[in-house]
């Protein structure tokens, strides 16, 4: 009897948790059928269903009327493109706070964003844009995280802390050398465009950035899903994680490199977009655990329910469009506060 009345309350707080993520899934859902429906030309959200309901049974069809083509042309792949991109900025910060054992860890640690906004901002100031813009973003990121892995691998070993300081060196060499750009670039031409790109925006959202931002997005997510066991033994100590079979150097680089594909891709389409990676893994751990088993599904969910909202107060809450850096720094910045205070009275209590 002792055995099954303690047994009841961890399965009590199972099934709260098991319940947690079709609730999340609800509530990204009902996010993105808001986001497509709000606008200056509003769609009511019933006739955005009965839009993608005929979409669904009719693929080959065309969008013939003014809400067809603002739903299915302008806001339905901004809104997926927004979604994709937040949950893979919350997961791969998830991963890297497991990583690193640390709560403060997010992907800019390792330089990727900056990397990445150089190369954006290389391509704008040479004329470039479309895929040459996300080619450059994506690879210069890659550059930055190959930059961290010589500068940490010191007498065969990376440890931990050698790669947090490599990423503030590299992340530091990118941000001047973006400021090196803005200093050369037109005033009235390219610096102003390199400006706003890096402030972050879905404005150019269509089907073909989406369709170019799915393969490096999706395979990182994937790369960080299939590693989620792992990355509950990484959490470890170091010398325990290698007592009980887990290589963490190796270990390790497949989550930067997963990192790398996501953060690096969501450069690419939209900007720098700060505090998601940060902020979201925080509010998912305070309600799934530690456990990266549901830590991971559960950040990726919230991510993308938070920057489909962020990205919808962008363009409605003025007539002109609000930067995404500026909303996720304004909002994230406090309730990462609250955040880290809870967590923070958690561990004293504990």
């Amino acid at each position: 009897m002792s055995v099954a009345l303690a047994q009841a309350p961890r399965r009590a707080r199972l099934a709260l948790r098991l319940g947690v993520f079709p609730a999340m899934v609800v509530c990204l859902v009902l996010a993105m059928l808001y986001s497509i429906s709000a606008g200056r030309f509003e769609v009511p959200w019933i006739r955005v269903v009965e839009i993608l309901w005929a979409r669904v049974w009719d693929l080959s069809g065309s969008a013939d009327t003014m809400d067809e083509r603002i739903v299915e042309l302008v806001r339905l792949p901004r809104v997926l493109l927004a979604a994709l991109s937040g949950a893979a900025l919350a997961v791969g910060g998830a991963a890297l706070q497991g990583v690193f054992r640390n709560p403060l860890v997010s992907p800019q640690v390792l330089g990727i964003s900056q990397g990445g906004a150089f190369g954006g901002a290389l391509a704008i100031l040479l004329g470039f844009h479309g895929v040459v813009l996300l080619g450059m973003s994506f690879v210069f990121g890659l550059v930055a995280l190959v930059l961290v892995g010589l500068l940490a691998h010191i007498n065969g070993r990376t440890e931990v802390l050698t790669v947090i300081l490599a990423g503030m060196i590299v992340g530091a060499f990118f941000a001047a050398l973006v400021s090196v750009l803005q200093f050369r670039a037109d005033p009235n031409s390219s610096l102003p465009a390199i400006v706003y790109w890096l402030m972050g925006s879905f404005s150019t959202a269509t089907w073909a950035r989406l369709g170019l931002a799915v393969p490096g997005m999706a395979l990182g997510l994937a790369l960080v899903w299939s590693l989620r066991y792992r990355l509950n033994l990484l959490a470890l100590e170091e010398a325990e994680a290698r007592s009980l079979g887990v290589n963490p150097d190796r270990e390790r680089w497949f989550i930067f490199i997963a990192a790398t594909m996501m953060t690096g891709t969501s450069v690419a389409v939209a900007g720098v977009i700060g505090w998601i990676g940060l902020v979201v893994p925080h509010a998912a751990r305070l309600i799934v655990g530690e456990d990266h088993r549901r830590l991971i599904p559960a950040s990726a969910l919230l991510g993308a329910a938070y920057l489909v909202l962020i990205d919808t107060l962008a363009r409605t809450l003025t007539a002109a469009e609000i930067p995404l850096g500026v909303l996720t720094a304004l909002i994230g910045a406090p309730v990462f506060a609250v955040l880290l205070r809870q967590h923070f009275k958690r561990a004293w209590h504990a």
